[in-house]
């Protein structure tokens, strides 16, 4: 898994260029500059969700370990209910 700050520096690439393509776009039509600012925001969209990603995984840990916990809590909390059912 990339760092959260090469995320963001590749985000920031990508966001640039996609910039300067708009403003070549504003002056007129081109497919080729079209397809690639397309591809562009394609990019930015993955980059942002890669990044959600990493910030999850700095913050709460891998997500294995996340399931884990929680698949833990509900065995839990199944068994408490049961308990309070029975008595």
């Amino acid at each position: 898994m990339r760092t959260l700050s090469d995320i963001r520096w590749d985000l920031d690439a990508a966001t640039e260029r996609r910039a300067y393509l708009w403003e070549r776009l504003s002056e007129g039509f081109d497919a080729q500059t079209s397809s690639e600012a397309a591809g562009l925001s394609r990019r930015i969209e993955e980059l942002w969700q890669e990044a959600r990603i990493a910030r999850a995984h700095a913050r709460y840990g891998p997500s294995g370990e996340i399931i884990t916990r929680a698949r833990a809590e509900d065995r839990l909390d199944r068994e408490a209910r049961r308990w309070r059912a029975a008595a």
